[in-house]
């Protein structure tokens, strides 16, 4: 049996109505939040309303980054979605070469967890430790692609 994941990071996506398009990235370490590697993203390359390209795009930006700093990948990704948010991120991370990096989607309301290769999602119990834990993070990740997207509004209204 493989040891759970020490390095855990989730992506999400935010939007108003397709306007100000932002990706977020937190990670956790060791169960916790480690705010010093929280990341922010501008979507640059998508237009209109598009949740896959725009994981696709912070995913990609995110691990050529690690990729060029020779710095090690986490023992998992997340996304925010379900299965097609899911395959856009492994799109790109098989266009960066990995394609082993072990990546999951879990999808709201239902909190279905999307696995590559498989044709269900998984449903964990709602009171699992595992699924509360996958929340949290995921929540947070969407806390703060939330909190960024209004100081860019913000910003913008000032201007």
């Amino acid at each position: 049996m493989a040891p759970p994941p020490s390095v855990i990071e989730c992506f999400d996506i935010s939007h108003l109505s397709g306007t100000a398009m932002v990706g977020s990235m937190v990670q956790f370490r060791d169960g916790r939040p480690d705010k010093s590697n929280y990341r922010r993203f501008k979507i640059r390359t998508v237009e209109g309303i598009d949740d896959f390209a725009s994981i696709a795009e912070v995913v990609k930006r995110r691990y050529k980054r690690l990729t060029d700093e020779n710095a090690p990948f986490p023992d998992l990704v997340i996304v925010d979605g379900g299965r097609g948010q899911l395959s856009a991120a492994r799109e790109a991370l098989a266009s960066l070469g990995a394609e082993e990096q072990p990546v999951i989607a879990i999808a709201k309301r239902e909190e279905e967890i999307y696995l590559p290769g498989e044709a269900l999602p998984l449903r964990l119990d709602k009171k699992s430790i595992a699924l509360r834990y996958i929340e949290e993070i995921r929540d947070e990740a969407h806390r703060f692609a939330i909190a960024y997207h209004r100081l860019l509004r913000k910003k913008k209204a000032l201007t």
